[in-house]
């Protein structure tokens, strides 16, 4: 049999052609979406945005209600003063976050994504700005379509002014909680603002116009981290937005009132709105994801389709995986959430909540530090005496004047040489310099070297004493610094 070979001849319609590899981000284009987990979500949204703006403003003993004020290195909060020795309180405070967002991750999910974020609260916010100038969202996508005209640039130039206002009340509102609000607005209105302040408040802005206005579902989709390891605080008696295949397929159209078996459909009728309100672009039928941000706005659009369909509402909803595979009623999915992890989860949160609350309640109202004087570690004075000097810090954590006696206990002899009471004044924190000496007798008893004591630091004025120009003499909190005392050879 004889070979034959046939030619292969190019097309003659072939031309190199460029394919990138990176393709753009399509902006979402959300539909509005009323029902009662879009009124949850607002009501959220007011709430957590009247705290935050407000709290500046608000006024508590004469200064702000919540300051930081690093200047000083003082941290207001309502009635409590903090002094940077006081970080335990931040990390208890970090703690107690972590601790609680894995116990709610455990039960509910991402409802913080979806409910209190400020992410997901400041991109409500602006769009329902970019909803009141350009319209729900087939408006807006007529728009963006039509070419440039006056109408068009006075809208969006209409939201972009009132998109970067927001953003820069939030972050002249940001930089209130570190100088006060009423001292910063001032310097805003004399156009005499620090370079730290004013950079802040423009970061701050235009951080908050960006990722709001811009990015959006980005930053909760790449950026932030929550989305990563959610996974690992998830099983399968979580609570979760799902979807209800069993119920919902095959999809299709039908007539209202028609009942779906009778036409060998389903319950839903492909109208695609739950993609439309998702403010991520996914697809809730397809199962969970990690975009999911748990704002149940397609619970809202899909409970509206089943009410004009005339089927039962909850073809998507809350429950869990488990739940939906298994059909099971509410009752049986909510006996399920005291599994072991959420048991662990609440207890290690309910033990760090009460040593935090326990300490804050017997927190010192005062605090001190002793440290020796560098200049010399010993030196002889009058009578031959030995004389030690030391500087001892003493903090006032409360906002009423204090006063508070020092003594040496625990070195046979040593007593303070012209000593009187320390009065401080509200919040203030002072070195004073405090010198021990031991008679020549007890100082030959030691022996040369270093020997330890102990500053015993009392408050002994009542709050208000000092104030009525009285000093009870009652001791009403103490504290004990350790040092040594220097014998030279």
């Amino acid at each position: 049999m004889k070979d034959t070979v046939t030619p292969i001849v190019a097309a003659e319609s072939f031309s190199p052609r460029l394919v990138s590899l990176y393709v753009s981000e399509e902006k979402i284009q959300t539909r509005s979406v009323h029902g009662w987990f879009a009124t949850w979500r607002w009501g959220l949204v007011w709430f957590t945005q009247l705290l935050f703006y407000g709290l500046p403003w608000l006024q508590w003993n004469g200064r702000p209600a919540l300051l930081f004020d690093l200047a000083a290195r003082r941290f207001y909060i309502f009635n409590i003063v903090l002094y940077p020795q006081d970080a335990i309180y931040l990390a208890g405070l970090l703690i107690l976050s972590a601790l609680s967002l894995f116990l709610f991750t455990a039960v509910a999910g991402r409802l913080w994504c979806g409910f209190a974020c400020p992410q997901t609260v400041y991109t409500e916010m602006f769009m329902w700005v970019e909803h009141r100038f350009e319209g729900d969202r087939l408006a807006r996508l007529r728009l963006e379509a039509a070419p440039w005209s006056a109408a068009k640039l006075a809208r969006k130039g209409g939201k972009q002014f009132v998109w970067l206002a927001i953003g820069l009340w939030t972050g002249f509102t940001f930089v209130a909680y570190f100088t006060p609000a009423r001292t910063l607005a001032g310097e805003v209105l004399g156009l005499a603002v620090g370079p730290w302040e004013g950079f802040w408040i423009l970061f701050y802005g235009l951080a908050t116009y960006g990722n709001a206005g811009y990015m959006r579902e980005q930053v909760c989709k790449y950026m932030c981290p929550y989305a990563r390891f959610q996974s690992a605080m998830f099983d399968r008696d979580t609570l979760i937005i799902g979807y209800d295949a069993a119920r919902g397929e095959p999809r299709g159209s039908r007539r209202r009132g028609v009942d779906p078996a009778s036409v060998g459909k389903g319950d839903c009728v492909d109208c695609a709105l739950c993609v439309q309100v998702c403010p991520t672009g996914i697809d809730i039928r397809k199962g969970l994801q990690y975009e999911c941000i748990g704002c149940a706005a397609c619970i809202d659009a899909c409970d509206g389709v089943m009410d004009r369909m005339q089927s039962p509402r909850g073809l998507i909803r809350y429950a869990t995986q488990n739940a939906i595979d298994n059909q099971w009623s509410s009752r049986q999915m909510w006996t399920r959430v005291a599994r072991p992890r959420v048991l662990v989860y609440g207890a290690i949160l309910l033990a760090v909540t009460s040593a935090f609350v326990t300490s804050l309640a017997i927190r010192s109202p005062f605090r001190a530090d002793v440290v020796r004087d560098r200049g010399a570690l010993a030196r002889l004075v009058e009578d031959g005496r030995i004389e030690n000097v030391y500087r001892v810090q003493l903090m006032n954590a409360t906002e009423q004047a204090q006063r508070f006696h020092i003594d040496v206990e625990g070195l046979p002899g040593a007593t303070l040489h012209a000593w009187s009471d320390v009065d401080l004044a509200s919040t203030e924190a002072r070195w004073v310099p405090v010198a021990v000496q031991v008679s020549p007798q007890a100082a030959v008893a030691l022996g040369p070297g270093a020997h330890a004591l102990q500053f015993r630091i009392a408050l002994v004025a009542p709050q208000g004493a000092l104030a009525a120009g009285r000093d009870a003499g009652v001791r009403r909190a103490e504290r004990r610094e350790k040092s040594t005392f220097i014998v030279p050879r």
